[in-house]
């Protein structure tokens, strides 16, 4: 099972191996009324005061006792730490009671269904037991099992514990619950189902890495078995609601969040379907092109991964099912060479050889970061690599981390200045790689230098790195507790915040979530962060002393951590970042795009500071583009109604009817942005509407063009030349786009009755031609449209081909137009040649 309960008790320093195994017989034989005949129990082969207590406490019989190495009877939790013996009890199904030989063999006649675990010991790192000055108990029972037990059915899948779940299933499939076909993708469906329940409503989502990536695996595997079913459309979501009601009782949760849910379980599905079939079809296609061989390539599986987002172990199955084996080694080094690129890409590598520089460059003291609280320090410059890389004792210059970018700015010296460009950490130093703007670089160490940070640029940083705490408890509020954190960026002039989320955010949800961040703003809430590393906590310190911080399962922290604090009942967060002192000096916020970037995994974009100014400026070219667009799109308007012999309509939309933009400028308000929108909004609007005007009269006009082209066609018919017995038809012909010109080509076949006919037009200053062949010379003569619409293409400096009866080509020599389309009878006369 992916997800199944367990029954048990632990006893700390209570009661021990007497109480535990009494009260496990009298529970099993007294209460569940299970017969004494068929249970054994297993202990430890030394651990003669189990076998004891089994003997005293209980009326087993003593030869149901057995002992058992390490394997099968020691617990252990690692390879150091608490362990001790365990007593197991085995049920015995077989109908004649002997199966007493096959206790820990494996075989499900007889099968554990308790387990109690004496924790007495203490392993030490050289693998010598020590005693535990208390002695403890777990103990552990599978409730499926044991219910299977109870029920005396011979599968879990067949207790009322899944029964509904698989009714559930059989009803929205439409399949009975019978045949091994229906029966396995029904129970595989029927657990993953449970599983996946239960993990989103304890705040889980499918996702592209750590546990997300495990609900992912699970639900593809379950959607690969309802194509088993004939289900071809999200269904799986629709099975929840039958989880709810078998244990929603016991789990109210999962009656609560329902509708969350079914919506990210539909998502994930939605999106996974998509590209389901295509991946079984090159499944298929590649165990095909295997021919006899039973290993199924590992280029092939890690492609199934790569593009078509197929777990391996999904690969595995499917190729199980067809008696292959899938070659795991080279799976495994194509995923490692694309971690390798990965890694590539990363920060630290270039900076390695600078790195072995310093070690071998003598003494090197630790920097002190001191950019919390200072943007300029005096400082001691330790070292000097390549004239491009400075090592300072202390330093106020940030280094990437978090999604925060480098600081830049200046280092000054008596004798030189240096741009700061870049910044990284080796181990505990911290090393700047700079531009030398004027001056040289002394030689030696301890010189005096003063670091001084580009305090604009850190301010706008800063800006939207605190913004992008308001952000993130916003979405949080407005969008769900399950929205978690998968990557940010917080630059100068931006922020970008990615998150899971199962569907796209509405326009309305963007401004609640806007409004609710500028509200934290405009309150000026002071920001609060642990600047002093000797402050920093525990985890453990962290959770009590601020019970609300942001914490989530499967990240990675450090020993101590840093807490950032704005209104304690609204965001508290654990970063290394910077950030402002209070939120009135963020200003304004404004989210400026919203998108998907993976399957589960939104995008939100946003602007403060100077950022948000150069947003409007943007917007405000933006606006006199669209005006531009829409002059053209006017006077492209009435051109069109001159030619159709029509009076334009009046211009009723001037700039000044759009709206003009504020003389001053856009101010920097929610009403100044909501304005530039609204400006916006309406030229797109316009555009809209002109844009699908101006295609009616476009199509209408070229409807004109053809039926004038046509009736030309008889001139074109008139010159028409005789080759061998086939007529040959070719012209020079006007044409707005390659479908007018396939359209009088069509009329040129249906006029010609039997023949070929080839028409070519010059189209945005590139040649395009059309060949028609009719249907009675494809079948007697093997004429073939594209054949000879090829080699005409050749002469324009082009290519092209199509189907029998119509092939189309372009070119770039528009000077040879004419003698492309004069070719065509020598090209039909050279083809009936090698016909014959």
């Amino acid at each position: 099972h992916t997800f199944f309960e367990m029954l048990g008790n632990w006893s700390f320093g209570d009661y021990y191996k007497k109480e535990a195994i009494a009260w496990a017989w009298e529970l099993l034989t007294a209460v569940w009324k299970l017969e004494k005949r068929r249970l054994w129990a297993t202990v430890y082969e030394t651990d003669d005061e189990a076998a004891g207590f089994w003997k005293s406490e209980t009326d087993i019989d003593p030869d149901h006792i057995l002992r058992f190495g390490k394997k099968d009877n020691f617990w252990e939790m690692g390879e150091t730490g608490p362990c001790g013996p365990c007593s197991e009890i085995h049920i015995d199904l077989t109908p004649d009671y002997s199966g007493g030989g096959l206790v820990n063999a494996g075989d499900p006649r007889v099968m554990e269904i308790w387990n109690l675990v004496f924790i007495q010991n203490n392993r030490r790192e050289n693998g010598d037991l020590e005693d535990l000055p208390a002695k403890h108990v777990d103990t552990g029972m599978g409730f499926e099992r044991v219910t299977a037990v109870l029920q005396q059915t011979q599968s879990n899948y067949d207790t009322d514990v899944f029964s509904p779940i698989i009714e559930a299933i059989a009803q929205v499939t439409g399949r009975p619950y019978e045949g091994e076909a229906n029966q396995v993708a029904m129970r595989v469906i029927a657990d993953h189902i449970r599983m996946l329940t239960f993990a989103i409503a304890d705040g889980a989502i499918p996702g592209p890495d750590g546990r997300g990536y495990v609900l992912r695996r699970i639900l593809r595997r379950a959607a690969r078995f309802g194509r088993n079913l004939g289900m071809n459309d999200p269904f799986i979501y629709r099975i929840s609601g039958a989880v709810g009601a078998a244990m929603g009782d016991a789990f109210p949760e999962i009656i609560a969040r329902r509708t969350h849910i079914e919506k990210i379980i539909r998502g994930e599905e939605e999106s996974f379907n998509q590209t389901l079939d295509r991946g079984l079809q090159m499944f298929d296609a590649a165990v095909e092109r295997m021919g006899h061989s039973r290993v199924f390539p590992g280029e092939d599986a890690f492609k199934l991964y790569d593009t078509y987002g197929f777990p391996i172990d999904l690969t595995e199955l499917m190729a199980e099912e067809r008696g292959l084996k899938v070659d795991l080694a080279q799976f495994s080094t194509l995923m490692e060479e694309q971690r390798d690129r990965a890694r590539g890409a990363s920060k630290t590598g270039p900076h390695l050889p600078v790195a072995d520089m310093l070690k071998v460059s003598g003494e090197f003291h630790d920097s002190r970061f001191v950019g919390y609280v200072e943007t300029e320090t005096n400082a001691v410059l330790d070292r000097v690599v390549q004239d491009r890389y400075l090592a300072l004792d202390r330093t106020p210059f940030y280094v990437e981390s978090g999604g925060q970018v480098d600081d830049t700015g200046i280092i000054e010296g008596e004798n030189f200045v240096a741009e700061v460009i870049d910044s990284f950490r080796q181990e505990k130093k911290i090393v700047h790689e700079v531009r030398l703007l004027r001056g040289e670089f002394s030689s030696g160490s301890g010189i005096q230098v003063l670091a001084r940070v580009d305090r604009r640029r850190r301010l706008n940083i800063e800006r939207n790195h605190s913004a992008t705490h308001l952000l993130h408890e916003a979405l949080r509020q407005i969008l769900g507790s399950h929205l978690h954190q998968q990557g940010s960026l917080v630059a100068p002039d931006r922020l970008r915040f990615d998150f899971n989320h199962f569907e796209r955010i509405s326009r309305s949800q963007l401004r609640a979530i806007e409004d609710l961040v500028n509200e934290k703003i405009a309150d000026k809430v002071a920001v609060n962060a642990l600047n002093d590393p000797d402050e920093w906590l525990t985890i453990e310190e962290a959770k009590h002393r601020y019970p609300n911080v942001k914490m989530f399962f499967g990240d990675k922290y450090g020993d101590r951590v840093r807490i950032v604090e704005i209104d304690p009942k609204f965001s508290v967060e654990l970063c290394g970042g910077t950030h402002v002192g209070n939120t009135d000096e963020i200003g304004l916020f404004k989210i400026i795009a919203e998108s998907g970037i993976a399957s589960g995994v939104r995008r939100v974009e946003a602007v403060t500071g100077d950022g948000l100014g150069q947003y409007i400026d943007e917007q405000v070219r933006r606006i006199g583009s669209l005006d531009d667009h829409l002059a053209a799109l006017r006077e492209e308007k009435e051109t069109l109604e001159r030619l159709l012999g029509r009076q334009p309509a009046e211009r009723n939309r001037t700039r000044e009817s759009l709206g003009a933009i504020p003389v001053g400028g856009v101010p920097r308000t929610r009403e100044g942005l909501d304005s530039l929108e609204a400006l916006i909004r309406t030229r797109e609007e316009t555009q809209d509407t002109l844009a699908g005007e101006t295609a009616a009269l476009k199509k209408e006009a070229s409807v004109e063009r053809v039926r004038n082209a046509t009736s030309s066609l008889d001139a074109l018919l008139s010159l028409a030349t005789e080759v061998d017995g086939v007529t040959v038809v070719s012209g020079r012909v006007e044409a707005d786009s390659i479908d007018e010109l396939k359209r009088m080509a069509d009329a040129l076949r249906e006029r010609l009755g039997s023949g070929v006919g080839l028409l070519g037009s010059v189209i945005e200053e590139k040649v395009s031609l059309v060949c028609v062949v009719t249907d009675d010379l494809i079948a007697k003569r093997a004429l073939r449209a594209g054949p000879i619409i090829q080699a005409s293409a050749k002469i324009v400096g082009g290519g092209g081909g199509g189907k029998p009866h119509l092939a189309t080509a372009g070119g770039r020599d528009v000077a040879k137009l004419d003698d492309a389309l004069s070719s065509a009878a020598q090209t039909v006369k050279e083809i009936l040649a090698k016909t014959q």
